[in-house]
């Protein structure tokens, strides 16, 4: 399973943060970062979601306001 985070469209409502420990708050930009994330492209940050992990990921995308976080599986298909 892997993440996909948008850092671009993200407002910095945090709820990610809340959800999942691999977001963390970034006040001074007022946005989220997505911890071990590679930017695959111009403000788009993706890495794999740990096994034990899966269900806080999963979270943290749906509470996200605007979708800038989406979860795919192990065959690319999008999940969240």
């Amino acid at each position: 399973m892997r993440v996909r985070y948008d850092r671009d469209t993200c407002i910095g409502m945090f709820q990610c943060v809340a959800e999942w420990d691999a977001f963390k708050k970034d006040e001074d930009a007022g946005k989220a970062v997505l911890e071990d994330g590679e930017e695959v492209e111009d403000g788009i940050f993706e890495r794999e979601v740990p096994e034990d992990a899966e269900l806080d990921a999963k979270f943290a995308a749906r509470a996200c306001p605007v979708d800038a976080i989406e979860i795919y599986d192990d065959d690319g298909e999008q999940v969240v």
